[in-house]
């Protein structure tokens, strides 16, 4: 059986910038950061920063508000993206078999905050003493299971939690499901509502959070030599995945082409990457061989880049030995966009995504910021530094690299 042809054709977010792609990308291209200091109590914290969605967006209008008040906001988050996104795509439901419409989207950590609430109620009032709406609004699959609900489809419906790869993941198995006529059409993406007590807690703790007292928006440095550590965000985003020749028929805009995933494991370790690169490789290496493409074809890549020492001493380098450096390979560029919105966890995957295929769409490849000095260390590729710049981009791939060593790479061309 031949696999069929997958296209994007409707893109949302929320990002710490807001609501909206446009708002996002009009952001991220003028090398705007949205990290900025976060609005907990910060007497109680050792970092004070974050990549938080702004508190005044308008959820009333996408959520109704006795509903919101009950759900995480990571199921909040995924409900604006995905009615971004549906009605970016210009579907119109009550023409389609909602048996062939299905959703993956996740959320690597769940809802943290519905979690440490009931906890807390319990302890002081009883085991039993805790908000009825507890399991349903902390579980991970229920972002999923609140869009299908919202629009009626019944298709496959599920969750992906791959830690920092979830979004990624999870269009990957979106695009799986499509290619092999599972499904017609897919909502697939990741949100996270990581900027709480709990959230900041927990990665302080785990020592990957940056301490830096630089300004928020100079903290997130990829690739520079003075980076030490990942600024926390939170959002959510989704795409719309469709089978090519019906979103052909049907007149949709179309965005771009899905037309390779590579998957791998480090096996390696729970938190550190890998050094030598091994799974990170093999999952680049798994999309250009699944695409049928040589590694000069590609023209951008958005690198997971976190802003940690050997997360991106081993991602560079290893884009380095497959693609070629700046010497070998002059066609390609890479940039880390978290430098501007922070690393929002199961949501990012999904967001870079739409990064690569803005970068398709109109020509312009977002900078990293914040590259002062280069880390000597690291291999010597076209980062894009502090300003973006023009260049046709016919192939892109997005990078998603999670704790417990999971892999994704994605690929997206000119439709």
């Amino acid at each position: 059986m031949s696999k069929r042809r997958v296209v994007v054709t409707g893109m949302g977010c929320v990002s710490p910038y807001g609501i909206g792609v446009d708002l996002m990308w009009n952001n991220l291209k003028n090398g705007i950061s949205g990290i900025r200091e976060h609005n907990l109590d910060k007497t109680v914290h050792q970092v004070k920063i974050a990549g938080q969605v702004p508190p005044d967006i308008d959820v009333d209008s996408y959520v109704d508000p006795k509903e919101a008040k009950r759900l995480d906001k990571s199921i909040v988050f995924a409900l604006i993206a995905a009615e971004e996104a549906f009605k970016d795509s210009g579907l119109d439901l009550d023409k389609e078999d909602k048996t062939r419409i299905g959703t993956i989207v996740s959320t690597a950590s769940g809802g943290l905050v519905v979690v440490t609430t009931a906890y807390r109620d319990m302890m002081a009032r009883g085991f039993h003493k805790c908000s009825p709406f507890t399991v349903p609004t902390m579980i991970a699959n229920m972002s999923s299971g609140k869009i299908s609900i919202k629009y009626g489809l019944r298709g496959l419906s599920k969750a992906v939690l791959s830690a920092c790869a979830t979004g990624a993941h999870s269009i990957g198995d979106a695009f799986r499901s499509i290619q092999y006529g599972d499904a017609d059409v897919m909502f697939a993406g990741g949100a996270e509502y990581s900027v709480c007590d709990f959230g900041i807690g927990v990665f302080t703790s785990a020592r990957t959070l940056s301490k830096s007292t630089r300004p928020p928006q100079e903290v997130s440095r990829p690739f520079d030599r003075d980076r030490d550590g990942f600024v926390l965000a939170e959002g959510g985003a989704v795409i719309i995945l469709e089978e090519r020749e019906r979103a052909i028929k049907r007149g949709a805009k179309i965005y771009a082409e899905i037309t390779a995933y590579g998957q791998s494991s480090d096996a390696y370790d729970m938190v550190a990457p890998d050094p030598e690169g091994r799974g990170v490789e093999l999952a680049l290496i798994n999309c250009l061989k699944e695409a049928g493409k040589k590694p000069e074809e590609v023209d951008y890549i958005n690198m997971h880049g976190t802003s940690t020492h050997l997360g991106d001493l081993a991602e560079a380098n290893t884009v380095a030995k497959v693609f070629g450096d700046r010497k070998k390979n002059p066609n390609l560029s890479v940039s880390s966009t978290k430098s501007m919105t922070g690393h929002m966890l199961g949501a990012t995957g999904c967001a870079e995504a739409i990064v690569a295929i803005k970068t398709i769409n109109e020509g312009i490849i977002p900078p990293t910021i914040n590259i002062d000095n280069l880390d000597p260390e690291i291999a010597d590729l076209d980062y894009v530094p502090n300003k973006a710049k023009k260049k046709e981009v016919k192939v892109a791939l997005s990078n998603s690299f999670g704790f417990g060593g999971h892999n994704a790479v994605l690929m997206f061309e000119k439709a």
